[in-house]
């Protein structure tokens, strides 16, 4: 914790103004406030409700910090819902977020379209597809009959997205042994061997037309990774001296061509990965939520995994003294835009509603 209360309450028509240091789309105050509790430093927020007639800023979530972990002014503003991370009250890591948005679009591109009865049934065919996060469903009353009754499931990633990575002497890096990337069970299932869907090929990493992302890893392991959780992704190419894992989309054919430094290879859909690996020499920069000293990598790890908020970790050597750096991100559904629209309901899958059950591969 921060030393801080727990605070749970919303502070409705109340404006935190300044100490900006992100801003996040957002369908209202609550998810609002989960946002602050998983970024790394938030500690207050404010969020601009759909009645905010000022300008076109609604659905905006404003995550904040200020030194003294207050806000340093409250505004009575109508349309502005302020609140505090929960942090303090050591909140479940993975929200249930029910609630129905009538009249709201969420945004994105859908990987899968279905027709169903109703919104309510869309966030059921949401709950039971492991890969959607939050949908969008087009109502009766949709202008285009052809679209009317449409479901689009939607994609968030589930696993870590770390910032930056670095190479550096003096640095020690790894990951928490909690972290899962797939819910397709109900219990721990398989902990096969990963790597070995490791396909020794080799791939241009700018094939046209068939990167859907391009994002940082340590090392191709970790892109399998996110190429296993994206539901579009039919394989990926690592470059291992940038760092960077492109995944790519097509469903016909593989191409493949020899280039000197790149790691190709498929997803695993139904494996946990492998967490105990450390990368020496390497840094995770920025996203600290606590840091101490500590005797060595397995400590370090240990309290990583042991802690709820943490996702990864870097260990710095100074002055003959080692400190482990606990580090987090965001992995609740970000949407990409939220827009009004009265012939559309949204919504995000129940999933974590039914059972908060962890998968892991460590006992």
């Amino acid at each position: 914790s921060l030393g801080l209360e727990c605070r749970r309450e919303l502070q409705v028509n109340v404006n935190f103004p300044g100490a900006d240091i992100k801003s996040l789309w957002s369908p209202d105050a609550e998810h609002c406030q989960y946002l602050c509790t998983q970024h790394p430093t938030c500690l207050i927020f404010s969020f601009i409700r759909p009645d905010w007639t000022r300008d076109n800023r609604q659905f905006f979530c404003y995550l904040k910090t200020t030194p003294s972990r207050r806000p340093k002014h409250q505004h009575p503003t109508l349309g502005i819902t302020s609140g505090f991370s929960l942090k303090p009250c050591y909140p479940d890591p993975q929200p249930c977020l029910p609630q129905l948005y009538h009249h709201v679009v969420f945004n994105g591109n859908p990987y899968k379209s279905l027709f169903t009865a109703d919104p309510e049934e869309c966030q059921r065919a949401c709950t039971h597809d492991p890969d959607c996060q939050f949908f969008a469903y087009f109502k009766k009353g949709f202008p285009h009959a052809k679209r009317r009754f449409m479901c689009h499931l939607k994609f968030s990633r589930k696993i870590p997205r770390i910032p930056r990575i670095i190479r550096s002497a003096s640095r020690i890096s790894g990951f928490s042994q909690r972290i899962q990337h797939t819910q397709n069970f109900a219990k721990a299932t398989f902990c096969c061997c990963c790597e070995c869907f490791l396909t020794v090929f080799f791939h241009t990493q700018t094939s046209p037309g068939f990167d859907i992302d391009v994002l940082p890893a340590v090392s191709p392991e970790h892109c399998q990774t996110f190429c296993s959780v994206h539901p579009l992704c039919t394989y990926f190419s690592y470059i291992s001296h940038t760092f960077k894992c492109y995944l790519k989309n097509n469903p016909h054919h593989m191409p493949r061509i020899a280039a000197a430094g790149i790691t190709s290879g498929l997803p695993t859909r139904f494996c946990q990965p492998n967490n105990s690996k450390t990368y020496v020499g390497i840094d995770f920069p920025h996203s600290d939520i606590r840091h101490f000293k500590t005797d060595g990598v397995e400590w370090c790890r240990r309290t990583c995994t042991e802690d709820p908020s943490c996702q990864y970790f870097s260990i710095v050597a100074k002055y003959n003294m080692r400190h482990c750096f606990l580090k987090r991100v965001i992995t609740m559904p970000i949407l990409p835009r939220i827009t009004k629209h009265a012939h559309f309901v949204s919504g995000f899958s129940l999933r974590n509603c039914q059972y908060k059950t962890l998968f892991s591969c460590y006992t």
